[in-house]
């Protein structure tokens, strides 16, 4: 007898209405609750132009992008993971703090692949500009 989750769909337009909507409540309740992510969105909104005038074809422009976009969602999963820590308890647990900082520690890195990409982008239209 195969066990199934009540709160898995079979398919369908339906299921893809319904994931658009869940991903939806997912961006507002990133926006509403998580300063973070509001800081990463608004880097990208500022940055998203550059990407356009750093990147000098289309392929640039869009691992420009796709960096920017790394990032926010790493940001919504290190969200989510803190966000079921708390829910599981609110107080000082080892292996909770531990997944916090690996949540954050992943974050810190993603960050770090745009600064390195975008910094190695920017020296090579320097140097073209020599």
């Amino acid at each position: 007898m195969e066990l199934r989750s009540p709160y898995k769909s079979r398919g369908g337009l339906a299921r893809l209405r319904r994931a658009l909507r869940h991903s939806l409540h997912g961006l507002r309740a990133a926006w509403r609750h998580e300063a973070a992510f509001r800081q990463e969105l608004t880097l990208f909104l500022l940055l998203l132009p550059c990407a356009f005038w750093l990147g000098g074809d289309t392929f640039e422009v869009v691992f420009l992008l796709a960096s920017l976009i790394l990032v926010l969602v790493v940001e919504l999963l290190n969200s989510a993971i803190e966000s079921l820590a708390d829910a599981v308890t609110l107080e000082e647990h080892p292996l909770i703090a531990r997944a916090k900082d690996l949540g954050s520690a992943a974050v810190l890195l993603t960050l770090i692949l745009v600064a390195l990409v975008w910094f190695a982008l920017l020296c090579a239209r320097l140097v073209d500009a020599l």
